[in-house]
């Protein structure tokens, strides 16, 4: 079985910035694309950003320049960097990665319990 544990989240005044961690534990082979998401109150879940085993990433428009993914590989733990916080980037963030358990097996789809991030003005 595999699990993703999130942590990093919390209260934060506008402005500011936090770190959120994700780390993946269990069989583990390869951990392939990784993902954060968000979900605020009332409304749908949203990708937040995205990185590729290569390193290639991508962000919504609402977090381009303030937010940055990453990942340490050797670590299975992934990042998101929030910076420049806003009232609006408050919600449920959640961690999703493809996630292989044994070479030549197809990845399964994994997520994490989400961590509340709030951001007060």
């Amino acid at each position: 079985q595999v699990q993703l544990v999130e942590s990093g989240g919390g209260l934060v005044q506008a402005g500011g910035s936090l770190r959120l961690s994700c780390v993946a534990s269990g069989t583990i082979f390869s951990i392939n694309a990784i993902r954060w998401y968000r979900q605020a109150p009332g409304k749908q879940r949203e990708l937040v950003a995205h990185i590729t085993p290569g390193g290639s990433t991508n962000y919504a428009d609402s977090v381009k320049g303030r937010f940055t993914i990453s990942r340490a590989t050797t670590k299975n733990t992934m990042y998101l960097q929030m910076n420049s916080l806003k009232p609006e980037d408050t919600a449920v963030y959640y961690c999703n990665a493809d996630i292989a358990q044994a070479r030549g097996t197809i990845p399964d789809d994994y997520w994490g319990q989400g961590t509340q991030v709030t951001v007060s003005s």
